[in-house]
């Protein structure tokens, strides 16, 4: 007896439910992904405008500084050498301090030095009683002479003999200063204003005049020198600038110039640009500028190594860019992004100068009034829609201090 094929309970075959089943799940799969599509295909139809940051560049002045390494120089230096030979008795000062010009440092025994004044004293009496003499002789001879009582030839020895006997009188009188001067020397005194160091000698030393060795170095220090070095190159490309106006000086027409120590603090004062050395260091090829800085507190000392900022001029309309809003690209050059009249993003190439205030001085590739993307940069490729939002000024500078450490 053949089999009937198996049935639901509603009389339909099992394979028949099964494909119904699958024809059904197919055509809701069908329905949800034509709704999913109609609901996504009109955004994907619509380009997005990405929202960027931007900085409205506006030009302004901007004072162009070149930073220099250097060292600082007293601006006086006088090495003490005792100028007569002898044996030091005193020293009247203490290392390390203050002097005056003028004040007494170091007393060498005087004593040989009185007994040669004295007898350069004694030659001089002598020779001024040798003159008078002659000179009442010679007077004498020039009346016996007028009524012929003597010969002229007597008349004239007499009178050559009061020459010898004044040119013996200038000669002692010489001779006198020249003692007087070398007794005056054994008082050692500082030839100028400073501060005194370590005294290289000490008393019952004994000392000859003109040695090559210093007693002791006064130095100036109220007020100090700054010699930095700049390349010809950079003198010559300042002076250009100078020269068409790009650069300007400022109203004194000095140039200003701030100082940065040893340990990255700032120097409180400010000094001034004195000159520039007239050659050329031929193994460098720099030039020595000189620096003046006031130092009533002593701070600055003699060859402290130092970081000088000279302003080299005045830029009446410079373009400053954040740095965050130039980057470099596979060559190296300084690129840059900005809305342009379509709303869209437009790729610069710039060429950039120094840092100032943490921004970069655009020399070309930059206008005034364009819209510069300082924030979105990395989802943006050029040509895409915008959407500019103006960045604060704050927000678009970067510090100073930052600056310098990258």
């Amino acid at each position: 007896m053949s089999k009937s094929p198996s049935r639901l309970s509603f009389g339909m075959p099992v394979f028949t439910a099964l494909t119904l089943a699958v024809a059904v799940l197919a055509a809701l799969s069908l329905t949800a992904c034509g709704k999913a599509g109609s609901q996504t295909q009109p955004q994907a139809g619509a380009a997005q405008a990405a929202q960027v940051s931007v900085l409205t560049l506006q030009p302004q002045r901007v004072t162009l500084a070149t930073e220099l390494a250097g060292r600082t120089v007293a601006t006086q230096t006088a090495e003490v050498r005792p100028q007569v030979t002898g044996i030091v008795k005193t020293r009247a000062f203490t290392e390390g301090s203050d002097v005056k010009a003028g004040q007494l440092l170091y007393q060498i025994d005087p004593a040989s030095y009185e007994a040669a004044l004295d007898s350069a004293r004694a030659t001089l009496a002598k020779a001024e009683a040798a003159a008078t003499t002659a000179r009442l002789k010679a007077a004498r001879y020039d009346e016996l002479a007028g009524i012929d009582a003597v010969s002229k030839q007597l008349r004239d020895d007499t009178q050559a003999a009061l020459k010898q006997a004044q040119a013996d009188v200038a000669a002692a009188t010489a001779a006198v200063r020249t003692a007087q001067i070398d007794l005056d020397r054994t008082r050692v005194t500082a030839p100028i204003a400073g501060r005194i160091g370590r005294s290289a000698v000490t008393p019952g030393a004994l000392v000859t005049a003109n040695q090559t060795t210093a007693m002791a170095t006064l130095q100036q220090l109220d007020t100090i020198y700054v010699d930095v070095q700049q390349t010809s190159a950079e003198l010559l490309r300042l002076q250009r600038q100078l020269a068409d106006g790009t650069l300007q000086r400022d109203a004194a027409g000095q140039a200003r110039v701030t100082l940065l120590l040893e340990d990255g603090s700032t120097y409180p004062l400010a000094g001034k640009l004195q000159f520039s050395e007239l050659q050329v260091d031929p193994a460098s090829g720099s030039v020595t500028l000189r620096a003046q800085f006031p130092n009533p507190k002593r701070q600055l000392l003699p060859g402290m190594y130092v970081r000088a900022q000279v302003q080299s001029g005045v830029q009446a309309e410079g373009i400053l860019a954040p740095q965050a809003a130039v980057q470099r690209d596979a060559k190296g050059n300084a690129t840059a992004m900005v809305v342009d009249k379509d709303g869209k993003a437009e790729a610069r190439v710039l060429q950039t100068g120094a840092v100032v205030n943490g921004q970069w001085l655009v020399t070309s590739g930059l206008a005034a009034g364009e819209h510069l993307i300082v924030d979105g940069l990395q989802r943006l490729r050029p040509g895409a829609p915008v959407q500019p939002v103006q960045a604060p000024a704050a927000a678009a500078t970067v510090p100073v201090a930052a600056a310098q450490a990258r």
